[in-house]
């Protein structure tokens, strides 16, 4: 089987989040970037269980310039066959999955992973855009994916209020949520070899942008903990009603 996980670069989860001064752009200076989880714990191992039980090799594909190779170099680690960079800045949603559906098109794979969103922007978008602009299958937010046979998968997906089964035909589109697999951390072995399997620079395709960033804005900061005397539970009870809004 030809398998595909499309993975994003994202801020650590510790980074604190300034932008430029116009607000149109992360300020990028000082922060530590990581692979997106939803696409390295769930999304690229799934991906891996797979290739291990009905074979085939899992490629990864990433939309980014030259300074995030090691973010894919770590998904080559954890046991990625090959990798594919395309070489232009991530902007939108819409520009990466049309770079990724356009690279896709030219290669042909039976199952094209993703997180079901990324960290950062929380947008869960590409995964839609892209099997729309590739005109197949798209199953959002899957928490358990078996193959039934070689082109054959049976997922389960969340929803309101439960789970959905679904059984899906190769090939479709998946994003991974939590539950989809375990993660797996790189053994010497795997950071070895990494550095000898194949990391191909892709040239991007022209895009027309349909979408620009207008302005980003920060959330209000916190209000300070506020302390009560443990002796005095009529005023918590006040500020739980008037302040906190707890009916």
């Amino acid at each position: 089987m030809k398998l595909l996980v499309c993975i994003s670069k994202t801020p650590d989860t510790t980074a604190k989040i300034a932008f430029n001064g116009d607000n149109t752009k992360l300020e990028t200076a000082g922060i530590t970037f990581i692979m997106n989880p939803y696409d390295e714990w769930y999304a690229l191992v799934k991906a891996l269980e797979i290739q291990e039980k009905w074979g085939g090799t899992v490629s990864i594909l990433h939309v980014g310039p030259a300074e995030n190779d090691s973010i894919i170099r770590k998904a080559l680690a954890i046991g990625a066959t090959d990798a594919f960079r395309i070489d232009t800045e991530a902007v939108t949603a819409d520009q990466v999955a049309f770079q990724l559906a356009t690279f896709i098109q030219q290669h042909g794979f039976d199952i094209i992973f993703t997180g079901k969103e990324t960290i950062d922007y929380n947008g869960a978008e590409v995964g839609g855009r892209l099997a729309a602009q590739l005109n197949l299958p798209f199953i959002s937010f899957a928490s358990h994916l078996e193959m039934a046979s070689d082109n054959v998968a049976i997922i389960k997906r969340d929803m309101d209020g439960g789970t959905e089964t679904i059984q899906v035909n190769t090939p479709f589109v998946v994003s991974a949520a939590k539950g989809m697999a375990e993660q797996r951390i790189p053994n010497m072995k795997g950071i070895m070899t990494a550095k000898s399997k194949p990391l191909n620079v892709v040239t991007p395709q022209a895009y027309s942008p349909k979408i620009s960033i207008v302005s980003h804005e920060l959330p209000p900061a916190k209000k300070a903990v506020q302390y009560i005397d443990p002796e005095n539970m009529a005023e918590l009870a006040r500020l739980l009603r008037e302040e906190a809004k707890v009916i």
